[in-house]
């Protein structure tokens, strides 16, 4: 059982630092040591709140609840994610929406992993790489072909 709960940490580190390295490589405000450490820390909380507490669970006048931990772990995420949402009222400008939205899904990999989710954590992790990396080429076509995406422009 032990090399198993290894195993599960080990698959979110890897899982959450994938997500972390693509959003370093475009010098996003959260890079591979955020998504890293989100990714294992929501893993091992996970693990800890289903196995942590297994002599306690089985006192009968007592009452037990493993998801507790994982709601406080989305709670805790939501609150780090606000952090990195800047609205600058000069520009009229937010930015930091898409890393607080890649820290929240991060934090659910890991939950995943931690709870022995493999196949769901691998492919969410391919699907948010796939949607980053999606956006990212729509963005630059649309720079290239500046005309496509003006909608007054009917030359």
């Amino acid at each position: 059982m032990t090399w198993e709960l290894i195993l599960r940490i080990f698959l979110a580190a890897f899982l959450g630092g994938a997500i972390g390295l693509e959003r370093e490589s475009r010098a996003k405000e959260a890079g591979f040591r955020t998504h890293f450490l989100v990714a294992l820390g929501s893993a091992l909380f996970m693990i800890v709140s289903a196995y942590g507490f297994s002599d306690a669970m089985n006192m009968p006048e007592q009452r037990w609840d493993v998801s507790r931990v994982a709601a406080q772990v989305v709670s805790g995420i939501g609150f780090i994610g606000a952090g990195t949402i800047i609205f600058r009222k000069s520009d009229n400008v937010l930015s930091g929406l898409t890393t607080a939205a890649g820290i929240w899904v991060t934090a659910a990999i890991g939950l995943a992993c931690g709870g022995g989710m493999y196949a769901i954590s691998i492919a969410a992790t391919f699907l948010v790489l796939a949607g980053l990396e999606a956006f990212n080429f729509i963005q630059h076509w649309m720079d290239l072909h500046p005309g496509k995406n003006n909608k007054e422009d009917f030359s």
